[in-house]
């Protein structure tokens, strides 16, 4: 369900490597579909289109990379009706289905948001600092109306964030070119806090091992071993060859600015369960993660050859204005 662009390409590409036969179904407004996999091109929330594409079966797996546009309700119709035609359901889920992100520390088995199934675009709400959001209910919604349909035949892969080539936020391709343009740079404290952003690539092939697998449930999706801040922004310096100097900065002093967290300054919040994500379940099941500065190069040769992604709103939405920046460099001097 999707395929054309970021996670849902790499998922599309790298079966087709694995010698699986992929058949993607998206509306065919964005993104390119990947050569050799059979396209369907239909509405996910239209009873007549799902019908055709179940024709199409029967599968071994739905892997859903396509659902956050979608209301519960609207997910519940397609696992329902494709489920006569698909043995199992992986859906791209989040974090942000726990009632305790960001504030505290996660394992799988943490209480989620409580959505039903069958809820429309209205339900949830975002709390006054940010969480938990009208996003999260709706991802626990979506959760819950793939259980209704699949049951045990249902695994649901919740990613932190995600990060690498084909990029559609703009987190680290920011920081990139952020690192690029060198000098002094406003970096947020302490430099040794670990990050746990994990491989477009990596999720891929995980959602695939999850596929081709007997297992059901939930799994965090996060880099099991991360990498200190202050080593994401040596890698971001050492491949785009900035010469750019850090200058880590005390979280109260960013909010004190009013630096937005999490946009502004892509990959910083100052809540304490953010990076404490365990994703020891996964790795148990098969989950494989590279080195970090490795999504750092790949990304960067991707983008520095003309790498561009779908257009998308939330681009827009990150990264610090440089004359922001400069004035809090200056105040600090």
């Amino acid at each position: 369900m999707g395929g054309t662009w970021f996670l849902g390409r790499h998922i599309a590409k790298s079966a087709l490597r694995k010698g699986w036969q992929v058949t993607t179904f998206n509306r065919g407004f964005s993104g390119r579909s990947v050569d050799d996999v059979e396209q369907v091109h239909g509405d996910r929330t239209s009873q007549a289109d799902l019908e055709r594409l179940a024709g199409h079966g029967p599968w071994d797996a739905v892997i859903d990379t396509s659902s956050s546009d979608f209301p519960p309700r609207d997910v519940l119709t397609a696992a329902t009706a494709l489920r006569p035609a698909a043995a199992r359901w992986v859906h791209i889920s989040t974090v942000s289905v726990y009632e305790g992100w960001p504030h505290q520390p996660l394992t799988d088995a943490s209480p989620l948001l409580d959505c039903p199934p069958d809820a429309d675009e209205s339900y949830g709400y975002t709390g006054e600092d940010g969480s938990p959001t009208q996003y999260g209910f709706q991802k626990a919604g979506r959760e819950r109306a793939v259980a209704e349909a699949f049951g045990d035949a249902a695994v649901f892969l919740r990613p932190g964030v995600i990060l690498g080539p084909g990029e559609y936020v703009g987190r680290l391709p920011w920081w990139l070119e952020r690192a690029q343009r060198g000098g002094r740079i406003l970096a947020p404290a302490p430099a040794e806090q670990r990050i746990q952003p994990v491989d477009v690539r990596d999720v891929a092939d995980f959602a695939l091992t999850m596929a081709a697998s007997d297992v059901s449930g939930g799994y965090n999706v996060t880099h099991p071993d991360g990498i200190t801040f202050r080593g994401f922004l040596e890698a971001c310096l050492h491949e785009t060859g900035g010469a750019g100097a850090p200058v880590w900065v005390d979280p109260a002093v960013l909010v004190d600015e009013g630096v937005k967290q999490w946009t502004e300054l892509p990959l910083w919040r100052t809540h304490s369960g953010v990076w404490a994500v365990d994703s020891s379940r996964a790795v148990a099941a098969g989950l494989t993660c590279r080195p970090i500065a490795k999504t750092v190069r790949d990304t960067w040769r991707w983008w520095a050859a003309d790498g561009r992604p779908v257009d998308h709103p939330r681009w827009a939405e990150h990264g610090i204005a440089e004359e922001k920046e400069a004035k809090i460099l200056a105040s600090l001097v």
